[in-house]
């Protein structure tokens, strides 16, 4: 039965709009970004399927685009659909962290670290620059790399620093891999970068490492 031909208090969208988003099944909500169901299969069925056959809405919104473009009841417009929901939801956490308060809060950052960087398939490092009073000024990414690594120029984080009159930063970087446990080499750079920046008189407040789920920190380690 095609959802048209549902009671109206129980079509995704219209539930959206009476109730809220929030009390939408995973299911429902993805069912609005698919919009239209196959032959004998609604959008909330073709939804549901999906979530029993990636395992999770995570494992569904981070799959391989060639999966799921190859998934019966998908395609290329629906895969760009939900990487666009997902981009939207990384945009809407990044404006709230730029809104120039105060980072009063640790785990907040690493909050926001994870949802920049938890699903990234290659390694990227980033950099968040405060004012003297810890005010955010810029989240950027400067480099990226493949699934092994990112080649990261401390020559290139000074320049950006300076560039936003920045007097502290905190350095983040994910580990595909989903392990966030510190290498030798994050170790090493993380040195690299505290000493040039000190230079400039630049405080590394911290680096974070992003895993599946996890967050280490430098600061808390004795790293810094």
């Amino acid at each position: 039965m095609s959802i048209r031909d549902w009671p109206v208090s129980e079509r995704p969208r219209e539930k959206l709009l009476e109730l809220g988003s929030q009390v939408l099944s995973e299911a429902e909500l993805l069912a609005i970004l698919i919009r239209t169901g196959t032959h004998g299969n609604s959008a909330v069925d073709i939804a549901r399927s999906l979530l029993t056959e990636f395992g999770s809405l995570r494992g569904l919104l981070t799959a391989q685009q060639d999966r799921v473009c190859a998934t019966r009841g998908l395609g290329r417009s629906r895969y760009a659909a939900f990487q666009a929901a997902l981009e939207l939801t990384r945009r809407h956490y990044q404006e709230l962290m730029m809104s120039g308060s105060v980072l009063c809060d640790p785990r907040a950052t690493r909050e926001f670290m994870r949802m920049q960087l938890r699903d990234l398939p290659h390694e990227v490092f980033c950099c968040l620059y405060l004012d003297n009073r810890q005010r955010v000024i810029a989240f950027k990414e400067l480099f990226r790399g493949t699934i092994d690594g990112a080649n990261v120029h401390p020559r290139e984080v000074v320049k950006e620093a300076l560039m936003r009159n920045a007097s502290a930063v905190i350095l983040a970087h994910n580990h595909p891999s989903g392990i966030a446990e510190p290498s030798q080499a994050d170790e090493l750079i993380t040195r690299r970068l505290k000493d040039a920046l000190g230079l400039v008189d630049i405080r590394v407040l911290d680096h974070l490492i992003i895993g599946d789920g996890v967050c280490e920190s430098f600061a808390d380690r004795g790293l810094l």
